[in-house]
């Protein structure tokens, strides 16, 4: 049987480099469900996939935890 993934893509402001993604992956990578965290911050994106759908409001504690904004879009 194969499993669905969910993916939800965030608008992260306030990355500048490797560390600032380095910091929201970390972050958000402690949410149960999340399978796999794509961060750029050249272009601002944050792609989380999970087999379960994620809290968009522990998402974006994650993101504020990190020292950074996001929005869902």
């Amino acid at each position: 049987m194969s499993s669905v993934e969910i993916t939800t893509e965030y608008a992260v402001t306030g990355m500048s480099c490797g560390h600032c993604e380095t910091s929201v992956r970390e972050e958000v990578g402690k949410i149960a469900p999340v399978k796999r965290i794509d961060v750029s911050a050249a272009t601002g994106r944050l792609t989380v996939t999970a087999e379960t759908p994620v809290d968009d409001a522990a998402v974006l504690a994650a993101v504020d935890e990190a020292g950074y904004q996001a929005v869902r879009i």
